[in-house]
């Protein structure tokens, strides 16, 4: 395949603007504060490409993201506060070795279940596998019966909201409603310094331009094909001989894992993990960055979550008794005028524009030949 018919693939030339987008342009004109912004944003990302292949490909709508959000950035955030409990001067601690909070809460050693984590590769593949079983369980639960449209959105919200009162009130264990925090070094590199969060950004750019390039690839395959039939005609796909809740169990833990690498970068850029991250509120705010930027499309969905989270951040420091008002307007507005949000409007207005424009310069190199004047 020459690069030629590659470049002229659907998504790729967006994807390419994309890369230069975060890899080129913001980190030239971003001061590091903003840039970090730009980072966590980045790894809400996560979670709205997750959600075009669950909901813009698969039909299926959940409402408890933050979920698999929170598990990803508190598998991260355990081993990080263990290794600066560890660095922790012992003056300040009654039980040196296990976090702050677990002192305060008069805890005289550390949980069987926090041990594991003192290892960073158990933890990397806590990240991934703890939302996947969750998702799995889940999804088994409520897809092999046959349960879905608002019935599963509904039990997905009602889920997060468990999580979030359990991490609340085991206060001892997870740090309450205030997290886990005070997160300082990975491996002994201080993840605080200006270096360290510009290095931080860009692993998460490319690691999210990675899963963008697997998504389109996941797409085109027959997987793909399926998840789109399945969306569209449910009842045929499972009357041709297709087990059609394998494949919503699939891949609701497919958008799980990734919610739970997007927790992890975001644990990672900002410092902390606490269960303001992990109810409803956040869950239907992540529906929100895929639904604003185009639920059936990868980069769409990287473009809503930066659009809607600048608007977010410079909203709440103009406006911060209106901007959840401004905000819920603003979904309203792009769901009724655009139902295919922001992707959609560039592939149904500009797209034919274009191809007008290259089909007409086309014809005047035809005409131009023929006439024996071309200057080309």
């Amino acid at each position: 395949m020459n690069g030629k018919t590659w470049i002229a693939r659907p998504g790729t030339v967006s994807l390419l603007a994309l890369a230069a987008l975060l890899l080129v342009v913001l980190p030239a004109v971003l001061d590091i504060f903003r840039l970090n912004l730009v980072g966590k944003y980045l790894a809400y990302a996560f979670v709205a490409v997750g959600l075009v292949m669950l909901w813009g490909w698969g039909g299926v709508l959940s409402l408890g993201q933050g979920v698999f959000f929170g598990l990803g950035g508190y598998a991260m955030a355990m081993f990080l506060k263990l290794e600066a409990s560890d660095l922790e001067s012992t003056k300040i601690q009654s039980t040196p070795g296990i976090p702050d909070f677990m002192d305060w809460n008069q805890l005289t050693e550390l949980p069987f279940w926090w041990e594991p984590f003192k290892s960073l590769p158990f933890a990397l593949v806590a990240v991934l596998l703890l939302p996947t079983a969750l998702a799995f369980v889940i999804g088994f639960a409520m897809f092999k019966r046959r349960v879905g449209g608002v019935y599963f959105a509904i039990i997905t919200q009602a889920v997060a909201l468990i999580l979030t009162v359990l991490i609340i009130g085991q206060q001892g264990y997870t740090g309450g409603v205030n997290g886990i925090t005070d997160l300082k070094t990975l491996l002994g590199w201080d993840i605080r310094t200006d270096s360290a969060k510009l290095t931080l950004y860009y692993v998460c750019a490319l690691t999210l331009l990675a899963t963008i390039a697997f998504g389109m690839w996941v797409q085109r395959s027959k997987f793909g094909t399926l998840l789109l039939a399945i969306r569209d005609k449910e009842d045929r796909v499972r009357f041709s001989g297709y087990d059609v809740a394998a494949f919503k169990v699939a891949v609701f833990c497919a958008a799980a894992a990734l919610a739970g690498v997007g927790g992890a970068m975001f644990t990672l850029q900002v410092g902390f993990m606490s269960p303001s991250f992990v109810g409803i509120v956040p869950s239907i705010e992540m529906v929100i960055f895929a639904a604003v930027g185009g639920r059936s499309s990868l980069v769409g969905a990287v473009v809503g979550t930066l659009l809607v989270n600048t608007g977010k951040t410079l909203l709440s420091e103009t406006f911060p008794d209106l901007w959840l008002f401004l905000m819920a307007a603003l979904f309203i507005g792009v769901t009724m005028a655009l139902p295919d949000g922001l992707a959609g409007l560039v592939e149904n207005k500009f797209k034919p524009w274009w191809q007008r424009c290259q089909a007409d310069r086309r014809s005047l190199k035809k005409h131009l030949a023929a006439a024996d004047i071309s200057g080309e």
